[in-house]
């Protein structure tokens, strides 16, 4: 499949020099953004731990419709990092903010997770899943069909429709092909531990790590364990969740844009969000 092509900076810019119109409407966006993230990085317990040069630039580009085409989102982080939930909240922002203005599909999501390799007969010949778990390492790259979700990724931001897997978390490992159809949208977001990997990382154009201590990260991580029934064998998955995680996720966080705390209170993400979404209006709607 033909790679989609890279965002040039230095073209946009060269653009912008011979398009007032879109000098104007580009810089003061930029420079909004630009204060926007400065204050909160100054402010206490903020959002914010990293943000990299040009990250506010190529907001403003792809918001401003300079860059043509969707913007592609990854976010990674630790098993039990808030990844999932910063961006289902994220989302959520996002789609009140767009009924207000008569938006649709805004967003797209792709769940790392779903694209599992269905492991359903396996789990069937242990017995059960906690004795399943026991023996097969889902804290890998290769746990993951992460080629196939690239391919989904690449197809939604050439604007094609894609059917997405579907996997069960409960405890049965099964993977349903072919189960959610996908549209494409301004905004493609996908979150997972290995989202970020080498393997697929180059697919995003805004790649989000999510930070967390390790003892607010087990606390999180043993309430879920009870409620997915994992049992004498929860000690052992976050050991090698832990250990796979320094090989496997914590490089990531180097060529992340952005790198978020995980511990934040979801009022404030979302508070920012809203913040963000009501200076992209003011200026662009």
């Amino acid at each position: 499949m033909e790679t989609i092509a890279k965002i040039d900076l230095k073209n946009i810019e060269k653009d912008c020099v011979t398009n007032p119109m879109h000098t104007s409407r580009f810089q003061k966006l930029e420079n909004a953004l630009n204060d926007l993230f400065a204050n909160e990085s100054k402010s206490q317990d903020s959002i914010f731990i990293k943000i990299a040069p040009n990250v506010v630039k190529k907001m403003a580009l792809f918001l401003s419709g300079m860059a043509f085409r969707p913007a592609a989102i990854g976010v990674c982080g630790e098993t039990a990092s808030g990844k999932s939930t910063i961006v289902l909240d994220s989302i959520e922002t996002i789609e009140k903010f767009s009924e207000e203005f008569l938006l649709q599909n805004m967003v797209t999501r792709i769940n790392t997770d779903d694209y599992y390799f269905d492991r359903s007969k396996e789990v069937e010949a242990a017995g059960s899943f906690a004795e399943f778990a026991k023996n097969y390492d889902f804290d890998v790259p290769h746990a993951i069909e992460l080629n196939l979700m690239k391919k989904h990724v690449e197809m939604l931001l050439k604007r094609q429709d894609v059917f997405l897997p579907k996997y069960e978390m409960s405890g049965t490992t099964k993977r349903f092909d072919n189960h959610t159809l996908a549209k494409p949208s301004p905004i493609i977001v996908s979150e997972g531990l290995f989202t970020l990997v080498d393997e697929i990382a180059d697919v995003f154009d805004f790649k989000i790590y999510v930070h967390i201590t390790q003892n607010v990260q087990k606390a999180r991580f043993f309430e879920r364990a009870q409620q997915r029934g994992l049992g004498d064998s929860a000690e052992q998955i976050f050991k090698n969740a832990t250990e796979k995680a320094s090989i496997y996720i914590h490089p990531c966080a180097q060529n992340a844009d952005i790198i978020l705390n995980g511990e934040i209170s979801r009022e404030k993400f979302k508070k920012f969000v809203s913040s963000f979404l009501l200076l992209v209006e003011s200026i662009l709607l």
